[in-house]
């Protein structure tokens, strides 16, 4: 029974660390929240907090995939793929340092197969890939989407214009990143006008 409650307790403890580094890395930024604020933020030493992760690497990776749940679990409100990634980068601007810990992680770091992040990096985009592209068929079939456009690669150059956005957010904030995604999903989805009879 004592193990049994310890376990809980540590999985508490774990999800308190999670919630708190998510907070300081949306309000400090990646490079300013360090593991002994994390650490301070929830009464833990540094060596006491990395306890709960294999590496101070694989804390940054799972602080992104909270941040991904939290999302999935949101209502965005959204009535198509582009659209729902728009609500998303648009929500991002309210949470600079996290856009700062995603470009630096997926730009630098993960690109290192021996990275804790680059498994996370390449399973995010496969499985946004496969959903989008998905629904992008679906909207295809609905008539919603140009048949002509190949859904795959639009869900690419999607998550690519997303991305390079936040990259150039990041430098001068008063780029729209959403503006610039819902632009290249309004010239896919656009239809040609029917000709005069």
């Amino acid at each position: 029974m004592a193990r049994r409650g310890s376990y809980a307790k540590g999985i508490a403890k774990r999800e308190e660390i999670l919630t708190t580094a998510l907070d300081l890395v949306a309000r400090q930024g990646f490079r300013r929240t360090s593991i002994k604020d994390i650490a301070d933020a929830v009464d833990l030493t540094q060596a006491g907090l990395l306890h709960y992760f294999d590496s101070k690497d694989e804390l940054w990776v799972d602080i992104l995939r909270r941040r991904d749940e939290q999302d999935l679990a949101h209502e965005w409100n959204a009535t198509d793929p582009a659209a729902l990634l728009a609500a998303i980068v648009r929500h991002n601007t309210e949470v600079p340092g996290l856009v700062q810990m995603f470009v630096n992680l997926s730009a630098a770091a993960a690109t290192d197969p021996e990275h804790p992040a680059h498994e996370y990096f390449r399973n995010r985009y496969d499985s946004n890939r496969r959903s989008m592209a998905a629904d992008f068929r679906a909207m295809q079939q609905d008539g919603r989407l140009r048949p002509d456009v190949d859904a795959e690669q639009l869900t690419s150059v999607l998550l690519a214009v997303s991305d390079g956005m936040q990259i150039q957010w990041l430098y001068d904030p008063t780029r729209d990143m959403a503006e610039h995604v819902e632009l290249v999903a309004r010239l896919a989805i656009a239809q040609t006008a029917p000709a005069a009879p």
